[in-house]
């Protein structure tokens, strides 16, 4: 399908892989930090910012289906590049608009005090927002499927956990290690320059993705798909994963699961403001901390899976959400708060090497797209709704307690559903079910 790939090297493609994930994920890592700051000087209402968060996710519900249709049907390098182009030029719409209302902004610290008025035009801005984080994530949905697609092109089924513990390692670094720190001094800046900055980290990583080698069609470019229906093309992929017990299972919790920490993450910008009293650049270091928790379970998954076992490793992510989830509703330390985002940071990267690698495996590669499509449907589809659900949350116990409770309660609720799908999924996820369908699929373990 690619170039030859052998069971010891990763292989050229893979480095080109590799740095473009990493150059986009620095992107993305300002972003993270710029996108909510600038709504936060745009609105104080839970649900308004929610709402953002919401056009964002929302595509994971809507088009995720379709994208793996269209997965398993074109060159899954040319989705991947052409998205990251539509990527570049949403984002450099929004740094046009947003430099043209700079004036306008108050400055990041006067939005970290709370004192903030909402500026000249925010109606408008707010409308932006709205519509760039819908198109943002459309395009984000068939770019991420087509590319987590790609790898069991680029290496060995053996290399597979490695090479994906060594990118999530990598883009988490820059994601949340060096991107989000770096977003808050940009700010500091001027409003814009972080987003012309994100821009122009999609339009390399589109040329990288470009440098790729090879054959991307499903099944190789000898075995092109023939001409079906494309509602049919989608009922295989959802009867395959959905006759998958196990798949199945891991498809429902991790939606539930992503609902629940969407729920907790959807006005974090406000609580780090008005909880943790932190301005833009300590709000991009609290972001930090996940890098730190990332790249250790990058490197540490596949030891930790190896020795404990699949079964008992996923076991241990709930742990570790109930645990962090709980604390971080309970305090008010920046520190503490930092040190929960590393320990929920490597649970999820753990969960995701030993997840990703085992769907990776077992779905047969002319179905790999609309099934991949198909647990996202599940799996990321649930996050738009948990995060209305953490701003209404907000909104609520606010007006019956007061604003602090308000921030403080979508993590206790995030506790209760993670408790809830520990005790319902411990049986289901064993280390032996996982083995059985490996063999079942014709892998040696």
């Amino acid at each position: 399908m690619t170039e030859q790939k052998t069971t010891t090297r990763l292989g050229a493609n893979y480095g080109r892989l590799w740095t473009a994930s990493v150059i986009s994920n620095l992107g993305d890592g300002i972003s993270g930090v710029a996108y909510p700051w600038l709504a936060s000087a745009v609105t104080r209402n839970p649900v308004h910012i929610a709402l953002i968060g919401v056009a964002t996710r929302l595509p994971w519900l809507v088009f995720t289906l379709p994208a793996g249709v269209i997965t398993d049907r074109v060159d899954r390098r040319r989705l991947v590049v052409s998205m990251d182009v539509v990527r570049t030029l949403v984002t450099i719409g929004v740094a046009l608009i947003v430099l043209s209302y700079q004036a306008d902004l108050a400055s990041p610290e006067l939005i970290g005090s709370g004192q903030a008025q909402p500026p000249a035009g925010a109606g408008l801005l707010l409308a932006v927002l709205y519509a760039s984080a819908t198109l943002f994530g459309i395009a984000e949905v068939f770019r991420d499927n087509a590319a987590q697609t790609l790898m069991p092109a680029v290496v060995a089924k053996e290399n597979l956990e490695r090479a994906n513990g060594r990118l999530w390692g990598a883009e988490m670094l820059m994601n949340s290690f060096v991107g989000p720190p770096l977003g808050g001094l940009l700010l500091a800046v001027a409003f814009s320059v972080p987003f012309f900055v994100d821009a122009g980290s999609f339009a390399v990583a589109a040329a990288m993705a470009a440098l790729l080698t090879g054959s991307f069609r499903p099944g190789g470019a000898e075995t092109a798909p023939a001409k079906r229906s494309f509602t049919s093309d989608l009922k295989e992929g959802f009867r395959w994963l959905w006759s998958h017990r196990l798949l199945r299972t891991l498809a429902i919790v991790l939606g539930l699961l992503n609902a629940a920490g969407s729920a907790s993450f959807a006005t974090i910008v406000l609580f780090s403001q008005e909880i943790l009293n932190l301005d833009a650049t300590g709000f991009g270091l609290m972001a930090s901390a996940g890098a730190v928790g990332g790249v250790a379970g990058s490197f540490l998954a596949a030891r930790i899976s190896k020795s404990l076992g699949s079964g008992p490793s996923l076991a241990s992510t709930f742990v570790f959400g109930i645990v962090t989830s709980a604390v971080i509703g309970l305090t008010d330390s920046a520190p503490l708060v930092w040190v929960m985002f590393a320990l929920g940071s490597f649970s999820a990267v753990l969960w995701n090497v030993i997840t990703v690698s085992l769907r990776q495996t077992i779905i047969p590669d002319r179905l790999l797209g609309r099934v991949n499509s198909v647990y996202r449907f599940f799996g990321w589809g649930m996050m738009p709704i948990g995060i209305f659900l953490g701003g209404l949350i907000v909104d609520v116990v606010a007006r019956f307690s007061n604003r602090a409770t308000g921030l403080r309660a979508p993590f206790f609720a995030a506790a209760l559903v993670q408790l809830l799908l520990m005790v319902y999924a411990l049986p289901r996820l064993t280390t032996a079910k996982i083995e059985a369908a490996k063999a079942e699929a014709g892998v040696q373990g």
